[in-house]
């Protein structure tokens, strides 16, 4: 039997601010490395392997991304198995002077997560 990895991600109320403005219905998000190793990156290069992350909007569900995102604002969201090792125990989506953060546990993951929308949406 397969059974499908869900990880959890708390999402604290500025971040919950800011991704309102962002995310319209049936959006789903995927939270994706943004450092050049997958479709969606903006940049690339060595320098970054790991330590950029970015909220990717989609008007649908990618296949690529099947990790399931369990999360307090009900969002459909997903990552893939490539981010997962960065992805660690207490995972939280914050913001600060209007710039989303991710962290864990373990401490900062990436101080300046920047999201992509990739649905025709735009505010």
């Amino acid at each position: 039997m397969l059974i499908k990895k869900i990880i959890s991600l708390n999402i604290k109320t500025a971040a919950a601010d800011l991704l309102q403005n962002k995310i319209f219905d049936k959006s789903v998000i995927i939270l994706a490395l943004n450092d050049g190793s997958n479709k969606y990156s903006t940049v690339g290069g060595t320098c970054t392997i790991g330590a950029n992350f970015q909220l990717v909007i989609l008007s649908k569900y990618d296949s690529q991304y099947d990790i399931e995102i369990d999360n307090n604002m009900n969002i459909p969201m997903y990552t893939s198995q490539d981010e997962l090792q960065y992805l660690t125990k207490g995972l939280t989506l914050g913001a600060k002077a209007g710039v989303l953060f991710l962290s864990s546990d373990e401490g900062i993951i990436d101080s300046a997560v920047s999201i992509n929308n990739k649905t025709c949406h735009t505010n």
